[in-house]
């Protein structure tokens, strides 16, 4: 694990490696409504449901870039 941080000096927005891919899976996650909020007693139905947002976040990358086959 490597933590990332800023440059010292450097203002303004500046891109940083692989960040955004963390933070990007991080909101998709977060748009679930059972994990918007910390609802779950246990920590393993939190994981749970971590496993649910992202397997349907999956199947509905797989489903939208299928191909249409023509018979």
């Amino acid at each position: 694990l490597e933590v990332v941080k800023k440059k010292k000096g450097v203002k303004g927005f500046h891109v940083l490696p692989r960040r955004w891919v963390v933070e990007r899976t991080f909101a998709w996650l977060g748009r679930s409504r059972r994990l918007s909020r910390d609802y779950e007693r246990k920590p393993t139905s939190s994981e749970a449901q971590v496993y649910l947002a992202s397997g349907r976040l999956l199947l509905r990358q797989i489903c939208h870039n299928q191909i249409q086959y023509e018979l």
